[in-house]
């Protein structure tokens, strides 16, 4: 591996890891930086979509005591049964639309004009929300009930759009939905983990001719950084949301969208 690699991985992993699970579309900043970087081709996708098990990985290191206590407690205790019931309602809509329609999304709508507006309507809607009166029902994941985690996995579906965000999907549906701004985050990260695992898991088996044992090191430099940077940006955005709202990302969203238009002009 060249030093020109071992930077366009480093580089690709820490977008990867930092825009994951925050509200801003890890899609569109790795669309730019690989197009900026000159990282781009069937390699290069394989890549991205390797790369996101660095982030998965993170989510599931700072989860691991909850995963393996809801796990311990599942027979006797019904919160843990709710919660991992409700991550799998929330986790198959998205799962089954991403199956059925998957290179229908890869070929018509991986552009930057897609992208873009997707940031910019996105930005929008949080904005929106920031301002209407919202009752909150659950000020944790634990008070979750099920239509709501229903309801949250139909808000996940949008992210199949490029640019959307999946972080940006579930946590405006949760806020939409009634969960507070620190359960509606959490949510979002606890649904992130299965919903990227599957991802990953098909896109990659999907592309298994593409990848050989040349990217290994390369792989491997970008999935330390997105796991290294992916625990850093969710510690950092359940302190962020415990002290303020959504209008910072939806106006960056905003902006960062403009830029991507006018880049793909």
């Amino acid at each position: 591996m060249t030093w020109h690699d071992f930077l366009n991985a480093l580089i690709m992993g820490m977008v990867e890891g930092i825009t994951e699970f925050l509200p801003v579309s890890s899609t569109g900043h790795l669309i730019i930086a690989g197009d900026l970087l000159d990282f781009t081709g069937p390699s290069a996708d394989t890549f991205e979509i390797a790369v996101q098990s660095g982030a998965m990985l993170a989510a599931c290191w700072l989860y691991r005591g909850r995963f393996a206590g809801a796990c311990a407690r599942l027979p006797a205790q019904p919160v843990s049964q709710n919660l991992l019931f409700h991550l799998l309602l929330a986790f198959l809509p998205a799962a089954g639309l991403g199956v059925a329609f998957h290179h229908e999304i890869m070929a018509r709508l991986f552009n930057g004009h897609t992208v873009g507006w997707a940031l910019i309507v996105g930005g929008v809607a949080m904005l929106v929300l920031e301002r209407l009166p919202r009752p909150v029902r659950a000020q944790s994941v634990e008070q979750l009930r099920w239509p709501e985690a229903v309801k949250i996995g139909c808000a996940q579906m949008l992210s199949l759009i490029p640019g959307t965000s999946r972080a940006a999907a579930t946590i405006i549906g949760g806020l939409y939905f009634g969960l507070s701004r620190q359960a509606a985050t959490e949510f979002s990260f606890l649904l992130g983990i299965p919903t990227l695992l599957a991802a990953t898991g098909y896109q990659l088996y999907d592309r298994l001719s593409l990848f050989t044992a040349a990217e290994m090191d390369r792989l491997i430099v970008g999935t330390s950084a997105a796991f290294v940077c992916a625990l850093a940006a969710i510690r950092g955005l359940l302190r962020y949301v415990s002290r303020h709202d959504f209008t910072f990302f939806a106006w960056y969203r905003i902006v960062f969208g403009a830029v991507v238009l006018y880049y793909w002009r």
